[in-house]
């Protein structure tokens, strides 16, 4: 009896054993590897963006950028109050609402600002976010997991910038499907999406495309490098950021 006992049990251990290798040896039989980081990638402690707007200041050039943007990450196109968007343009009086002056000069009053998600340094939308779907990565960027989002909207709601689109319905709908871009997911019905400030990019040594598509009227960089561009234009010229009173720290700055 005693044997059979320790046999019984010499054998449960060495298959318990065999079942903890097992899917190790399954992994390395697929050809699986760790991930592994693109040599060519860029990064930065925490990434800031400056936006010259005596360059970049008409519905026109902007709705470029926008067009440049959405057609990268398959961004929908639909009118109305179900509009998604992750770069568009409004006026002095909505961008800057707490920084109106009746002195200013008329021109600059006038003009239209670029607007995107402003990647703030502390993001009410990652606090009210009970899934983690929005969260904050080391290098500063808000990111997005679109298969985390619940479509509850509380982000949509903490954010007080307006940087966020829900899609209410299918955005393939609003997609043209035989001019997609491959390299970016297309998202799904109920949940929400934003500027991702191009991480997709970042990670094969490429700049925004907004950035790139500006002919220098944005700049991109490490806002923790004092020899970065972002650094440099920030010391050369006077920049405003949005809603201050708001406490976000927004990593996008505004050159007036």
């Amino acid at each position: 009896m005693k044997n059979s006992r320790r046999t019984f049990i010499k054998l449960a251990g060495i298959a318990a054993a065999g079942l903890a290798l097992a899917p190790r040896k399954g992994l390395a039989a697929e050809g699986h590897e760790p991930v592994k980081v693109n040599a060519t990638a860029i990064h930065a402690k925490h990434w800031a963006m400056v936006i010259d707007t005596t360059k970049l200041n008409t519905a026109e050039a902007i709705n470029k950028l926008a067009a440049a943007c959405h057609h990268d990450h398959n961004v929908p196109h639909i009118e109305g109050k179900q509009e998604v968007k992750w770069l568009w343009h409004d006026t002095y009086p909505h961008t800057f609402p707490e920084q109106e002056n009746p002195h200013m000069a008329e021109e600059v009053h006038e003009r239209v600002f670029p607007l995107l998600c402003n990647h703030c340094q502390n993001p009410p939308c990652v606090r009210v976010c009970p899934t983690k779907a929005t969260f904050q990565r080391p290098d500063g960027i808000v990111a997005m997991d679109y298969h985390r989002c619940i479509g509850c909207r509380y982000c949509m709601a903490g954010c007080p910038y307006g940087s966020r689109s829900f899609n209410w319905g299918d955005p393939r709908l609003g997609l043209d499907l035989g001019n997609l871009n491959p390299e970016f997911p297309t998202r799904m019905r109920g949940v929400v999406e934003k500027c991702n400030f191009c991480v997709e990019r970042l990670a094969v040594g490429k700049l925004p495309v907004c950035v790139e598509a500006s002919e220098g009227a944005m700049h991109f960089g490490d806002l923790m490098d004092p020899d970065s561009e972002v650094r440099k234009v920030l010391r050369e010229k006077f920049t405003i950021r949005r809603k201050p009173s708001a406490g976000t720290e927004p990593s996008v700055y505004y050159i007036i």
